[in-house]
This record gives structure tokens, C-alpha cells and sequence, in this order.
């Protein structure tokens, strides 16, 4: 059976990871990384433009795994140990898998810093691996002109009786010919080395302060060149979370929603992630991810003996911890720890699985025959003719009535429906007025309805206020076919508790219902849309920075994240760690700042 790419491209991530395609009988193929997941492999299913390569790979997919990581350069290094590790037949083809480049620091009095690839035969220290020597030489030399480092072999160095040109351009400080002592020399190099391993941010803040200087003379091309000096140090000095070179862990995370459960076990060995799985355990829901995991991690290393390693890290503790580890200590015949408490590498290792098991249950909610299960089952709860084809759901949001929008998504038996959806900034009601803003969307909605584009089944997210309202703009346009469903909150206001009201009943639905999940998952999306069109309004009409409105950020912090990374710009484009490195900014808040930015 040929591999349906449609329904999986529409719903794929557009974050950075790594993509493994399979054959029919579990056989890896191919395995390849990508900035933007969506983008890099809707190209192998694009019309023209193939080679002939890689239509053979095409024609032999029958499954696609992705992995998420925190950046390109993590997807870059986790797709090289794949490849090593597998060895996929179209890679060899297709890919050239070279090595990394590295940072060489010598071990000579005065030491050198260069650029190395492949095996490490000198002696010496390596920083790295990093994944474009591009970036490496640039940031060389960068570090070169700030602390003035020497770049020349030690023969070059020996036989010098004389500063070279590089001392007379300002990027050696001349140790050949003894003009600076081994002290002052090895306290440059020491910083060097503290920046590489992103311990320092010394430099930063003095470019910074440059920056600012410059930009103040109005000098703003030379304020531009150092600008682009403090990105190449921070491309240099992003973390390797994915190569720190220690660790034998198995990270385990689960995600419940909506009916579905995932959990994303990742392999880390030698510091190495090595690759990683999503499963999806039939469980009965009504169990905490705390039991839930329990039995998962019982049955996976007891039961399916999988290898045991030193360490498995778990999104939750699971029920019973100290049980399951003895166990697992008599089973591989050394401690065993058992942990769900981690920080540094650690805590970026289980943030990764976290991440990669929510994108497991959100690709399985868009999977057809998932959705059709829903469709059919929300037919039967609301004793429908026949199974909805287009449903659309509005929702209002705005702030104590101001900028107020409405949203109206769209979701078809396929999923959503992005290119359907649409916002209506609401002008002329009362401040607050979420009635009126109703009537209104509405009315601009089904004045100009057309045959193609009409609902079988309407969601209004609210009580019977705005059920009400939307009745009444029905009639008032003539149109009576259209079922109208109310989705209410409830009293305690908790997912799960929603009443439900369709055709003059309020009724409530087990928290089991495929048919809830489907209404749950089209309601939350029409309030996400509204609350972004909303944002995007206020913050157009205040002429505001996007970091302004984010809790937590006032002027002393904007400002630093402005000075740290140039502009608003590049504090969208950076992760979450690079963030976290700004003056006081927890690593809680910068996940919060990364949250509010991408959402």
C-alpha cells in the first residue's frame, strides 16, 4: 500500500527535527534533518522537479517518524548518528556523511586555535562538534580579532624574530616575539575557551555596550558589523544538547488528550542521543499519567526486555517508583536510578521527549481513520441525517473590550481547514459586548453564503446567550438548515465538563466520547485563533513590540533581551537555552517568552 502523504503533510510540525522513512516492512531508508519539518519533506512529494533517485525512494515509503529537537543544529548532529548507526541504504545514495568540524585549542605555552575536522590525532582540547565550518571559520577569526589569538603553526611560530602582518592589523598580539607575557596570553585564552563552552558572557555584554555607543553617534554601519559579530558568537556557542558526551539514559514522556496516549522514549548513550520512538498504549483513561507510566515502564524493560540503562528519566513519577526501580536493579544487576526530577542537559533532554510525544498525539488526532471514528460517533450523539463534511465554529476575544476579533475555523473530515478559516475585527459594539460582537461576525459570515462553502454543523463557544444570537442571525437571513451546537464551559470550567446545547437540550458528554474530542479539539482551536488575531490587533493598534503584552516582561527586561540579541526579530528566532543565557532570565521564563512568541 502506497504512503498517503496528504493527510500527514497537512499536519505536520513546521519546527526543526529529524525524519526517518520506512519501507513496508519496517526497513529505514532514508533518514534526513530539516529547519522547518513540514517544508523539507513535503519536497519529496512535490509533482516535479524530482530526481530519479529520489522518485525510486519515494515509491518505497510506506511510514514516516519524526523527531523533534530544540534546533537545527540538534536535528543536524542527531541525524549523523543515525545515519551512523543504521546505515540507510538511500543515504549512502543520496548523502555525503562527512565529519563535524571542530574547534582545536594546542597544548603548546602559547597555544593555538584552529579549525579541525575528522579524527583527533593531535594533543590538545576539542570544542565541538559544530555543524557548518563556515560558522567555525568565521567565528574563529572573530575570536581571533577580539582576544588576538595567534593562528599560525608552531614551525611558523618557532622561527619568527619579528611581529607579523597579523600583529600589525590588530589580530595577533605577537607571543613569537615575546610582546605579551604567558600570563596576560593564557588569561585571553582562557576566556576564548569560557566563551566556546558558554560559561562567559562578558563578551556579549561589551559588544553590546559597543553596539549601543555606535548606534548613539548615528555610526550605524559600523554598529551593524558588530552586530553581526555577536550573532556569530552566539552561533558558535549554541549548546550541543544533543552530543554532551556523558549519559547512558532512556528519556520517557507521556501525553494524554483528547483520547489518545503517547509515549515518546528517547535513547541517549555515551551523551548520544541515538534515536527515538513514539507508542501509543491502549489505556482506559481514567488513569493518571503517573499509573499510566508505571505500567508502560514495567512492561517495556520487564516484560518486552529492552536494554536497561544506567539511568531512565520519566515526565512524571510513576506510581510506585521505588518498586519499579528495584526491579529494575535485580533485572540488570547494578543500580538503576529512576528520576523525574532533572535539570541542566538533563531537563533539555526531557523537555525534547515532552515536546515529541504532545506532536505524537496531535499527528494521531489528525489521523483519517481517527477522525472519521469521530465524525461517525458525533452523528450518533446528536442524531444526525447523515456525518457532517464542513463544520465551522466561532469565538470571540478581546481585553476588557478592547481590539476585540472574532475567529471562525473550519474542519472538513480531513481535519482543519486553514485555508477557510477567517477574523473579523469587530468595529461599532459596546466595549465588552460579546453578544454584540457575536451577531455581528456572523451576520458578515452568512450574508453572502454560498452553496460550497456551507456548514453542516455550526459551533458557537459559549452558553445560551450566544446561542441564542446565532438562532436569531439565522432566521434573520433566512436560513434554517444549518443546526446551530452551543459548547458551554460548565460550571467548574474543566475539560471534560462542557455542556452541551443542540436542538433545546442541555446534555453532557463522558469524557471518553470521540465525539467530545472532536468538539473539544474544533473549539479549542477557534479560541487560539481568536486569541492570536486579537493579540496581532492590539499590538498593530499600540504600535508595540512584540515582546510588550508576554507576563513577566516589563521595560527592565525587554530591554535586555533587545540588547543581548539586536532586535525583536532574533528573539523570536532563538530556542529556548539561548534565551535563558539573557541577564536575569530564568530558564521558566524563557520558556515562557519562546511559548508566547510561537504560539
Amino acid at each position: 500500500m502506497s504512503f498517503d502523504a496528504k493527510p500527514f503533510l497537512k499536519n505536520l510540525t513546521l519546527k526543526p527535527g529529524v525524519y526517518r522513512m520506512y519501507d513496508t516492512e519496517g526497513i529505514l531508508l532514508y533518514v534526513g534533518k530539516a529547519k522547518n519539518l513540514k517544508n523539507r519533506v513535503s519536497s519529496y512529494f512535490s509533482a516535479s522537479g524530482l530526481t530519479t533517485k529520489t522518485m525510486a525512494l519515494v515509491s518505497r515509503i510506506a511510514s514516516i517518524e519524526i523527531t523533534i529537537t530544540g534546533s537545527e543544529t540538534e536535528a543536524l548532529l542527531l541525524e549523523q548518528n543515525l545515519i551512523k548507526q543504521n546505515k540507510p541504504p538511500y543515504n549512502i545514495l543520496l548523502k555525503d556523511d562527512k565529519s563535524y568540524p571542530y574547534i582545536y585549542r594546542s597544548s603548546h605555552e602559547y597555544p593555538l586555535l584552529a579549525y579541525a575536522r575528522g579524527k583527533k590525532f593531535k594533543t590538545g582540547h576539542y570544542f565541538g562538534p559544530f555543524p557548518s565550518s563556515s560558522a567555525v571559520r568565521e567565528s574563529l577569526n572573530l575570536l581571533q580579532r577580539v582576544f588576538r589569538l595567534r593562528n599560525c603553526e608552531d614551525s611558523y611560530f618557532n622561527n619568527r624574530s619579528r611581529p607579523c602582518l597579523q600583529h600589525q592589523i590588530g589580530r595577533c598580539s605577537a607571543p613569537c616575539v615575546d610582546m605579551i607575557s604567558k600570563e596576560e596570553y593564557a588569561s585571553d585564552m582562557l576566556h576564548a575557551e569560557m566563551f566556546l563552552q558558554g560559561k562567559s558572557l562578558d563578551l556579549i555584554n561589551d559588544l553590546n555596550q559597543t553596539m549601543e555607543s555606535l548606534s548613539e553617534q548615528l555610526k550605524f554601519e559600523q554598529a551593524a558589523r558588530v552586530r553581526d559579530q555577536i550573532q556569530h558568537l552566539r552561533k558558535v556557542q549554541e549548546s550541543q544538547s544533543i552530543d554532551a558526551q556523558q549519559g547512558n539514559v532512556d528519556i520517557i514522556a507521556i501525553y494524554q488528550s483528547k483520547g489518545i496516549c503517547a509515549v515518546h522514549v528517547a535513547s541517549v548513550r555515551h551523551g548520544r542521543m541515538l534515536g527515538s520512538r513514539s507508542y501509543y498504549p491502549k489505556f482506559h483513561m481514567d488513569e493518571s499519567p503517573e499509573q499510566a507510566l508505571a505500567a508502560f515502564v514495567s512492561q517495556f524493560y520487564l516484560v518486552l526486555s529492552r536494554e536497561i540503562p544506567d539511568e531512565v528519566i520519566t515526565s512524571h513519577e510513576p506510581e510506585g517508583r521505588m518498586v519499579i526501580q528495584a526491579a529494575l536493579r535485580e533485572q540488570k544487576g547494578k543500580q538503576v536510578k529512576l528520576s523525574h526530577s532533572v535539570r541542566s542537559e538533563r531537563l533539555r533532554w526531557l523537555q525534547l521527549a515532552i515536546t515529541n510525544a504532545e506532536e505524537a498525539v496531535r499527528l494521531k488526532q489528525q489521523d483519517r481513520l481517527h477522525i472519521m471514528a469521530q465524525y461517525q460517533d458525533l452523528k450518533t450523539v446528536l442524531q444526525l441525517e447523515e456525518i457532517p463534511t464542513r463544520m465551522e465554529c466561532f469565538d470571540i476575544s478581546h481585553s476588557h473590550g478592547e481590539a476585540t476579533v472574532a475567529s471562525c475555523v473550519v474542519f472538513n473530515q480531513d481535519g482543519p481547514l486553514k485555508s477557510d478559516y477567517r477574523k473579523f475585527n469587530i468595529e461599532g459594539e459596546i466595549a465588552g459586548d460579546d453578544y454584540g460582537a457575536m451577531h455581528q461576525a456572523l451576520s458578515r459570515r452568512f450574508k453572502k453564503l454560498t452553496e460550497d462553502k456551507k456548514p453542516d454543523l455550526l459551533l458557537i463557544d459559549g452558553g445560551k446567550g450566544q446561542l441564542n444570537i446565532a438562532n436569531e442571525v439565522l432566521t434573520e437571513l433566512g436560513i434554517h438548515d444549518i443546526p446551530v451546537l452551543g459548547v458551554s464551559k460548565g460550571v467548574t470550567r474543566k475539560a471534560g465538563m462542557e455542556i452541551l446545547l443542540f436542538r433545546g437540550r442541555s446534555f453532557n458528554l463522558d469524557n471518553s466520547s470521540p465525539a467530545l474530542h472532536l468538539i473539544q479539539q474544533i473549539r479549542d482551536e477557534s479560541h487560539r485563533f481568536a486569541i492570536t488575531g486579537h493579540r496581532a490587533r492590539r499590538a498593530k493598534a499600540r504600535g508595540r513590540s512584540i515582546l510588550e503584552g508576554i507576563t513577566g516582561i516589563g521595560p527592565k527586561r525587554r530591554k535586555e533581551l533587545i540588547r543581548f540579541f539586536g532586535d525583536a526579530g532574533q528573539v523570536k528566532a532563538a530556542n529556548v537555552e539561548e534565551i535563558a543565557k539573557v541577564p536575569g532570565i530564568s530558564r521558566q521564563l524563557a520558556q515562557e517568552i519562546y511559548d508566547a512568541l510561537h504560539q
